[in-house]
């Protein structure tokens, strides 16, 4: 997905069983996407709990974050209840990894996402991204970075 294309909507249900659509986050505030391999995985759990410890950055009237893997809701229902994730958390499970394919971050081989994060803007346009493939950890400073220039 490349910086400055359109970014394909989606409608997936997170850990609570809430149906989210791209469309309806965006209409307000941006979108951080956050792709990622596989739930209570030890690199997921790490990245995922730094927005936790800092989710008045990732959570506010410019950005809504929402987690997105290829794990059904109820292994994200229990993984969120373990470790307090307080975002949504998308299931990208059936069809099988669709989501991630369109942002072009699902793996065939695997089955699962690899590290991908896309800043959507309310026109439905990737504003910024990066991407790593299994078993790179995501630099978080960088999420922290692009969230940030949203206020000027």
């Amino acid at each position: 997905m490349e910086v400055g294309g359109a970014a394909p909507d989606l409608a997936l249900t997170d850990q609570a069983g809430e149906r989210h659509t791209l469309s309806a986050a965006v209409a307000d505030r941006h979108a951080l996407l956050v792709f990622y391999p596989f739930a209570f995985s030890s690199i997921c759990t790490g990245e995922l709990l730094e927005i936790q410890l800092n989710i008045d950055e990732f959570v506010n009237d410019r950005v809504q974050v929402f987690g997105v893997s290829c794990d059904p809701a109820p292994a994200l229902r229990a993984w969120a209840a373990h470790e307090g994730y307080r975002f949504p958390l998308l299931s990208d499970f059936w069809p099988h990894g669709q989501v991630a394919r369109d942002y072009g971050v699902f793996d065939e081989e695997s089955g699962m996402a690899v590290r991908g994060t896309f800043l959507v803007d309310p026109d439905m346009r990737v504003r910024w991204s990066l991407v790593h493939g299994p078993g790179e950890a995501r630099q978080i400073g960088a999420l922290h970075e692009a969230v940030r220039h949203l206020q000027q």
